[in-house]
């Protein structure tokens, strides 16, 4: 009978040392098995990959795709903080994509996750203001509804410094009032410095308001 090969035995062949491309290391991650204890490496995996398509390749829809599976890798784990890191990423890109009903979705769900640990609970309020906003920007009656609705789930969130603003906001917004709207911002910005991304969303917001300029000066 023809011997048959081992298990063991080797056969000759080259290594390629060079990195692969994002695209070959997604199908080479599709393949693998991912056991229990093992979705950890996977979610790295991904990460290492929406890395690449963000920063290398600037494709910001896959880099999207990747984020939410190590979310998902993550949660399977158990690792709720990490797999928030990786929700967050996701929200923060597509409000930036237009894409408000998903970042709304993201933002509340990581919310409602934090506003109940005593260590994550005052990082709440900054995802319901980022809910807020991106509710604004679709429709300023969703916006009032989504901050009583966000006061009511979290009562602390009511006392902050980012629903006082969003309610004035919504008050300069209704009445049209480029002047108010704008300095409600300088004032918040003053102590509390408002990142890219609040400043890209509020922009957007702004320009909804008749006879604006476009700019937050």
């Amino acid at each position: 009978m023809p011997s048959a090969r081992r298990p063991g035995s080797t056969c000759s062949s080259r290594t390629n040392t060079t990195r692969p491309p994002a695209s070959s290391m997604q199908e080479t991650l599709s393949k693998r098995q991912t056991p229990a204890g093992r979705f950890t490496i996977a979610a790295k995996h991904h990460i290492t990959i929406a890395e690449i398509y963000e920063s290398e390749l600037v494709d910001i829809e896959k880099a999207i795709a990747h984020y939410e599976q190590a979310a998902d890798y993550y949660k399977g784990e158990e690792s709720n903080s990490s797999a928030n890191k990786c929700l967050l990423k996701v929200g923060a890109y597509a409000a930036q994509l237009e894409q408000y009903a998903k970042a709304i979705e993201i933002y509340e769900q990581v919310g409602s996750s934090t506003m109940d640990n005593p260590l994550l609970k005052y990082s709440a309020k900054e995802y319901f203001f980022k809910a807020s906003l991106c509710h604004f920007i679709v429709d300023e009656l969703n916006a009032k509804l989504a901050v009583e609705k966000y006061e009511e789930m979290f009562p602390a969130f009511s006392d902050s410094r980012e629903c006082k603003l969003l309610k004035k906001l919504l008050d300069a917004h209704e009445e049209q009032n480029c002047e108010a709207f704008t300095e409600a911002i300088k004032e918040f910005d003053s102590i509390s410095r408002l990142d890219q991304w609040q400043t890209t969303m509020l922009l957007r917001i702004k320009k909804t308001i008749q006879g604006d300029e476009g700019d937050l000066k």
